[in-house]
């Protein structure tokens, strides 16, 4: 019996630690926006009300150069698993198969799994768009959101991966309170059967993703606030900036020869006159198109204006249940504000009110311009307005900085060896049989503590044929089927000035260095897809 006493003391020695250690480890929110503008939020310059994400603002850290994919299928994938989406078959590389419908390897896991044997609960509330089911990806419970042409009904949604049946005289629903909904939910029920555990929780919200949908009383919070037009809020956004640090370089040309990504004729005639694919100087449109666009700007404010409030929500309940002090908390949009106009779905009935579920509108390239300030271009494009989001982090018991900003360049990859290194988890090199390989993420820690930029090679972007590289202060760029573009950032982060000509050796350089990322991809790539069935991870490019 002492012989018993005495192992059971010193195996004691051992678990008593590791408890105290799985107490302190943080509760993890990431909350995702869906073409959020880099300045749309009270915090990075704008003038919608988020004070919500403000709050968080100021009681942690802003980061000024924080990167997406733009666009978003692959930013998901890589965020969840830290590595680039052409790694793991989430978007296309030249001559190879992936994007929207690639399947991921099967060492390709999600942060859930590896969080997992740590004692973490994992949940998952709102948009997905990654491949595979998501309770298969580790987490515990699931509200997917894939009504994403109408925000007023939860037709399509599944909850825990089974198709929910709404009732036809469905009332009331509205997905960004239903998301917020599910995420109290899980929450709640946290707290009450699972408290003793840590738990990782994945908001994705859907807004301000077009259609432009919003409640009439939000919509109307902003219904004249734009009238001005898109010229006025680009300055004033860019000196709001400007006075907080956020940015150093001069606000960018509206490129109005620069319109939606992808061309339909026949979604210009369905919207009627008031439409414009074109972001020309506010004087030049009519009156009723000065109306119309000022109207889609008020739509989308709101849609910002409510997912801020449900946030509130959502952190009142971090709070209701003692978790707030212990809670990393991040806020990031996935790619930058859409130029996109098109009409799918239910149609548009321009008799409808604007933003009702009988509209199906789009934010277009002029206030796209505008919520991207003060960077160049949008979504799918590589250029800073198409991959630069904010990224807020706020997490009272371990950054003790409050209302800072950090400078590193960083990027979605970075944020699973971040949750890992605090979680205390060391990825397996193994996953089923099949070698992880090393992931170009780094932990962004050393960042919370003071403004440290993190050591990196470079950071790579591909997507529908544009493409760019950054190493250090150097960007190199070009929309597909143009020259290469240079630009030091350190200076000029609008890129408002090519240095390509100046300096063909730099040029030479940067694109050694993105080819030779480039084929180490798609080395890895061909040798996984040859490990798999013939055609298992191949597919058709998805359009968000």
């Amino acid at each position: 019996m002492k012989l018993f006493a005495a192992a059971l003391g010193l195996l004691s020695s051992f678990v008593i630690p590791h408890s105290s250690l799985a107490a302190d480890r943080p509760n993890v929110v990431f909350i995702l926006a869906d073409d959020l503008g880099y300045s749309d939020i009270g915090c990075y310059g704008g003038e919608i009300e988020t004070p919500n994400l403000d709050s968080l603002a100021k009681n942690g850290l802003r980061f000024s150069q924080f990167y997406n994919t733009a666009r978003c299928w692959p930013t998901r994938g890589a965020l969840m698993t830290g590595f680039y989406a052409q790694q793991i078959h989430r978007d296309v590389l030249p001559n190879v198969g992936g994007g929207g419908q690639g399947v991921r390897q099967k060492w390709a896991r999600l942060l859930p799994d590896f969080l997992k044997p740590a004692g973490y609960r994992s949940y998952h509330s709102g948009k997905w768009h990654i491949d595979g089911k998501v309770l298969d990806a580790g987490f515990d419970r699931s509200l997917d959101t894939r009504n994403q042409g109408n925000f007023f009904t939860a037709k399509g949604n599944t909850i825990d991966d089974v198709p929910v049946n709404p009732p036809a005289d469905e009332k009331g629903y509205y997905t960004t309170i239903a998301t917020a909904d599910h995420a109290i939910d899980c929450l709640k029920d946290h707290a009450a059967n699972h408290a003793g555990k840590p738990f990782f929780h994945y908001i994705p919200f859907i807004a301000p993703h077009f259609p432009l949908h919003a409640l009439p009383e939000d919509i109307a919070k902003y219904r004249d606030k734009y009238l001005e037009g898109w010229d006025k809020m680009r300055e004033q956004r860019h000196a709001n900036l400007r006075s907080a640090g956020i940015t150093y370089t001069d606000l960018s040309t509206l490129e109005r020869e620069v319109g939606p990504p992808y061309a339909f004729p026949d979604a210009m005639e369905k919207l009627g006159p008031g439409e414009v694919n074109r972001p020309l100087p506010w004087n030049e449109l009519t009156d009723e198109q000065r109306r119309f666009q000022a109207t889609k700007m008020a739509i989308h404010a709101a849609m910002v204006d409510r997912m801020d409030q449900e946030i509130g929500r959502i952190i009142a309940q971090i709070k209701a249940m003692g978790a707030f002090e212990n809670t990393l908390i991040f806020f990031a949009s996935d790619n930058g504000a859409s130029a996109e106009i098109m009409v799918r779905n239910g149609g548009h009935d321009p008799a409808a009110s604007p933003g009702s579920a009988a509209t199906y509108l789009c934010l277009g390239p002029g206030f796209s311009s505008a919520c991207n300030t003060p960077h160049r271009r949008h979504k799918t494009w590589v250029h800073e307005g198409g991959i630069s989001t904010p990224l807020i982090a706020h997490w009272p018991a371990g950054i003790t900085a409050k209302n800072e900003l950090r400078t590193t360049p960083a990027h979605v990859i970075d944020i699973v060896p971040t949750v890992l290194e605090l979680a205390g988890v060391e990825k397996p090199k193994v996953w089923e049989g099949e070698t992880i390989p090393e992931a170009p993420g780094r932990s962004l820690v050393p960042a919370f503590a003071k403004d440290e930029t993190i050591a990196r090679d470079s950071l790579w972007w591909l997507h529908e044929g544009n493409r760019a590289i950054r190493i250090g202060d150097w960007k190199l760029v070009a929309s597909k089927g143009d020259a290469w573009e240079l630009y030091d950032l350190k200076t000029d982060r609008a890129e408002q000035h090519d240095l390509a000509a100046k300096m063909p050796d730099k040029v030479k350089e940067l694109e050694a260095a993105w080819q030779q990322q480039t084929d180490d991809f798609t080395t890895l790539v061909k040798k996984t897809l040859a490990d798999q069935p013939k055609g298992k991870a191949k597919g058709k490019k998805a359009k968000k």
